[in-house]
């Protein structure tokens, strides 16, 4: 199966306490880096939730963002940090004595200062078992997206691969033709020298120029990087750098074609196998 790197998952659950939401996103990325955006109640479990991902991923730049929401309970109720407060307004009245008359002090105030509103107690641990079970299914849903990514990825490279196949019997057709034109040539250019040729000394120049010229190991090479990956992508486990390290080879044996290239058509060919081989290679670059 065919696994994309980039993908979209979000989930959220409602339960007496409140509301948690999950949404991950991924893009490609050389290996597997996450980043998260965590309420702080959820903070002490982080390497939970990193340990989930690194199960559930291999690849990818993920970016994983869950929020949470308290029932409306907790939202109106407001705790007073007694010893705090009883404390502020001790050090407001000596304040006051030390200046003399000055403005009241509005109750707001007293309440914005820091510790005089003390945070609800919160049962914590039915907030927990739910952040780990609707992470694990946010991932699952992600995975899913990424397949389906993924196998229309592999469709779109599987395009490719029988495009270069179609352009390999181009030029192995066009191979004897080819040959056939180079003698040609060079008993033109022989004659208009206007010199007699020693047939055995043509032969020899005739096959060193057919073998500096000669394409049928890059032919065969470049059919034998596209068995392989079709046997990739129809494999199992990571694929991605394996397909990118086909396509440098891939590339090199386009070039090397187009460098021995003594035929237009064979020439074209080249150029469009760079092409294919590129698009290739862009797509690839997502792949896990």
């Amino acid at each position: 199966m065919i696994h994309s790197m980039t993908g979209f998952a979000r989930r959220e659950v409602r339960a007496a306490w409140g509301s948690l939401s999950c949404e991950i996103r991924s893009v490609n990325h050389r290996y597997l880096e996450t980043s998260w955006r965590l309420p702080e109640e959820l903070r002490p479990i982080e390497s939970e939730f990193r340990r989930l991902a690194t199960n559930a991923l291999k690849r990818g730049k993920v970016e994983c963002t869950l929020r949470l929401s308290f029932g409306d309970d907790d939202a109106r109720s407001v705790e007073i940090d007694e010893p705090a407060l009883e404390g502020l307004l001790t050090a407001i009245g000596r304040v006051r004595d030390d200046l003399g008359e000055s403005a009241p002090v509005s109750p707001l105030e007293i309440l914005r200062w820091p510790g005089i509103v003390a945070a609800p107690q919160r049962e914590t641990e039915p907030v927990t078992v739910a952040s780990k079970e609707l992470l694990a299914a946010t991932l699952a849903d992600l995975a899913e997206a990424r397949s389906v990514e993924g196998g229309r990825l592999a469709a779109l490279i599987l395009e490719r691969c029988d495009g270069i196949e179609k352009l390999v019997v181009i030029v192995r057709t066009r191979l004897p033709e080819v040959r056939a034109r180079l003698r040609e040539r060079l008993i033109e250019r022989l004659a208009s020298l206007d010199v007699e040729a020693d047939e055995q000394r043509l032969e020899q120049e005739l096959a060193m120029l057919v073998q500096r010229m000669d394409v049928d190991e890059e032919v065969d090479r470049l059919e034998g990087h596209v068995e392989e990956v079709r046997r990739i992508l129809g494999g199992r486990g990571p694929k991605g750098r394996r397909l990118d390290f086909l396509m440098q080879e891939l590339n090199r044996e386009a070039n090397t074609l187009a460098s021995k290239s003594q035929d237009q058509e064979t020439t074209r060919a080249s150029v469009e196998l760079k092409v294919l081989i590129e698009q290739m290679r862009e797509q690839i670059q997502n792949i896990e």
